[in-house]
């Protein structure tokens, strides 16, 4: 065989996926150009317009293999496609976190008609929200809900609130954790305007704003049979992927920083009164902050992507039948090693932004100050405290990290 001929698949395979990420950077381009848009008109207008434009990408089939309609990304390509989202609109990118969990959850199933069934929905461009959060005292690590499931003729019915559903507001299925009747925790996955499913829009913190990450009201809803999907026993008992989404969010913001920052020097007529030159664009001073900031915004993302390459080593030996827990245990380690650097590394970050701008760049016009607010909302999912003690102790005393969730 010639040597062209044995180059030419991965030749082509390398094609497509150039071919793959000039689509994506249009379409990041678009979202941004669309969150800028929403931004000057002042509004807390719905992202409706990026999302749209993600399900025709079918961005979120990139993990999917080819013969399932994807475009076959490693989970460190992923996240870096993820990051650049953040940095258009880290609210969209924020919704898409349980989607592209549960992808990889759904990859990981046998295979058979349920997983083609998902992964053709997916690859179609559906997008899947969550419901997983419940404000009562029941252990979440542990999977214990109050919402439940009870018996109804041949299927069953759904009854329970859900809190924080990111992204729920704009999917199309959303997955709900209940109690079977049987006691045992399963994951039910509903069209997301199922009759009785009540999406409420009432997110009010002060970060994060239009991530859709409001309650989901379910009332008395129908579930059949084939809509339940038990939750296979002996999966490892690390979740690494849901909190490095959040470091990989926040390594996307910090880029939005640099780039503001960038804006505010260049745009800058008059200097400041003890300022080394008589232009900001050539101020020593500013120009070292600016490198601060540039350096952090490499260092969020070099750091988020070689823990991402730990997940993907986990991931891969778990595609092919095999659940190592050192690997996952190590892809947990770093994600968390990730969070407990890069959580403060970043809020110190959106706070230097303003060392360049003087008070007109505090107008709330500018809105210069949801780095800031999106960054702390965004670090607030886990205190860091948690993850440095586990980290620690694991460091001194060879004690693993005590993570419950299931899953990846």
């Amino acid at each position: 065989m010639a040597i062209e001929e044995t180059l030419a698949p991965e030749s082509e395979k390398a094609d497509a996926f150039a071919a793959v990420r000039v689509k994506l950077e249009y379409v990041i381009s678009q979202i941004a150009e669309d969150a800028t848009t929403r931004r000057h008109e002042g509004k807390e207008v719905r992202p409706y317009a990026a999302v749209r434009l993600i399900k025709e990408a079918k961005l979120g089939a990139l993990r999917l293999p080819t013969e399932h309609g994807g475009s076959a990304f490693s989970i460190q390509d992923t996240f870096r496609v993820l990051i650049q989202l953040a940095e258009a609109d880290p609210d969209v990118a924020h919704s898409l976190r349980y989607h592209f969990y549960i992808v990889e959850k759904f990859l990981l199933l046998p295979d058979g008609p349920v997983k083609d069934i998902w992964l053709a929905r997916i690859a179609a461009g559906d997008l899947i929200g969550n419901g997983f959060t419940e404000l009562n005292t029941k252990n979440a690590g542990q999977f214990e809900f109050d919402t439940a499931l009870t018996a109804d003729g041949e299927g069953f019915r759904l009854n329970g609130t859900k809190y924080f559903s990111t992204g729920t507001l704009y999917a199309d299925w959303v997955g709900i954790m209940a109690a079977g009747t049987d006691g045992r925790t399963v994951q039910v996955f509903l069209p997301a305007g199922r009759e009785g499913v009540e999406i409420v829009d009432d997110w009010d913190g002060f970060g994060q704003k239009l991530t859709g990450s409001g309650t989901t009201n379910l009332n008395h809803v129908y579930v059949e049979r084939s809509e339940i999907l038990e939750i296979p026993e002996g999966e490892t008992p690390f979740n690494s992927h849901l909190q490095l989404y959040l470091q990989a969010v926040i390594a996307g913001i910090l880029h939005a920083v640099v780039k503001d920052a960038r804006e505010l020097v260049l745009t800058r007529k008059r200097t400041f009164t003890f300022a080394a030159a008589a232009k900001p664009a050539e101020d020593p001073q500013l120009l070292e902050v600016i490198g601060q900031l540039s350096s952090r915004a490499f260092a969020a993302e070099a750091i988020v992507l070689a823990a991402a390459e730990s997940l993907n080593r986990a991931v891969q030996s778990a595609a092919e039948g095999n659940i190592d827990y050192k690997q996952s245990h190590e892809a947990s380690l770093k994600a968390a090693q990730a969070k407990v650097v890069i959580d403060p590394l970043a809020q110190e970050a959106a706070s230097l932004l303003f060392d360049v701008g003087g008070a007109s760049a505090t107008r709330q016009s500018a809105q210069l100050d949801r780095h800031w607010r999106n960054i702390r909302t965004l670090a607030s999912h886990n205190p860091i405290g948690y993850k440095a003690r586990a980290v620690g102790n694991y460091a001194v005393n060879g004690k693993e990290l005590p993570i419950q969730e299931v899953y990846f």
